[in-house]
């Protein structure tokens, strides 16, 4: 008989409404009642935590990962992590950096809380129940799953506010389907090999700087003045910065402190076009990542400093190649 582990860390899933808003108090034992898991799936239980996933740390975020793996170790054939929706594509994105586990490690929520007269929580961890009880989630990483669907944990990105369809994978798509007791198979991710990154030791502080018309260097020296041993540039379009943005760039690259460039827009890959923006960035040494987005490139460019302090560019090429 398949198990699987329930960790619970908070997050809308969890939230009831209190006279200062909604606030996240309801544990995994609860919220696994008010679902309908598997026929013949035994699930065990935990808490991590109950805050609101906008409240967490990088610090938090490795114990939670940590967390998860141990419980594989103990034998589960698979974990579901119930976390707030704000941060959730960093979360899986930074399990499936370092998973190397062909069970699969599954990220559910809610966009409406426990208490709503019509709760989407229940039916999501249902979903990510099965899923990650299911065969048909071995050797894809981390996953992401919502609304029915799960995504790769590379490119997945929350895409509305409110809406039940809370995540997509722009350029990408899901790669699993739940329908009605069956998981189906939609696409494979390519996945890069996993990072030997030791989640008891603290990142490396990396600070994304957003582009906007008229945007000067002034946030982008604060960052590095702040103690940022990496930057991601959240780029225009393909890529591309206003001058005083690629010429910080290029002085940070050449003092040793490694840049890489994502974009502001949601789907779509970052290449080295232009002459006096992408490409200039690019002969400055800056990495270009593809269509990871800035948040999940953060993560990225920390965990290659964390691995690869004398050469972190190298990693983030080879991984980003692969």
């Amino acid at each position: 008989m398949p198990r699987v582990h329930l960790l619970a860390t908070g997050g809308t899933i969890a939230s009831r409404e209190g006279p200062d808003g909604l606030a996240a108090r309801t544990p995994a034992a609860e919220l696994l009642a008010a679902t309908r898991p598997p026929a013949g799936l035994t699930v065990t239980t935990s808490d991590l935590g109950t805050v609101g996933s906008f409240a967490l740390t990088t610090g938090d975020l490795r114990g939670l990962v940590a967390e998860a793996r141990r419980r594989l170790d103990e034998g589960a054939d698979g974990v579901v992590v119930t976390q707030g929706t704000d941060t959730m594509e960093e979360s899986v994105y930074l399990a499936d950096l370092v998973h190397d586990d062909p069970r699969p490690i599954v990220f559910t929520g809610a966009q409406r809380p426990f208490d709503d007269p019509a709760p989407d929580g229940p039916a999501n961890l249902a979903a990510a129940l099965r899923v990650a009880s299911s065969p048909a989630a071995r050797d894809l990483g981390a996953l992401l799953c919502f609304d029915g669907l799960a995504f790769a944990a590379r490119g997945v990105r929350k895409v509305d506010t409110l809406r039940s369809g809370a995540f997509g994978a722009p350029g990408r798509g899901p790669v699993l389907r739940v329908a009605g007791d069956s998981v189906l198979p939609l696409g494979r991710p390519v996945r890069s090999s996993p990072l030997p990154l030791d989640l008891r030791t603290e990142l490396p502080r990396v600070d994304v700087v957003a582009c906007y018309l008229g945007t000067d260097a002034s946030l982008l020296r604060a960052a590095v003045a702040a103690g940022a041993a990496g930057i991601v540039l959240q780029a225009f379009g393909a890529g591309n910065v206003p001058p005083p943005i690629a010429e910080a760039a290029e002085e940070l690259v050449a003092g040793g402190i490694p840049v890489l460039v994502c974009s502001r827009v949601t789907s779509g890959p970052v290449l080295p076009l232009y002459a006096a923006g992408g490409a200039r960035l690019a002969r400055g040494g800056a990495v270009f990542a593809g269509d990871l987005s800035p948040w999940q490139g953060r993560l990225l460019l920390a965990a290659a400093l964390a691995v690869a302090p004398d050469d972190p560019q190298a990693l983030l090429a080879r991984y980003l190649a692969d």
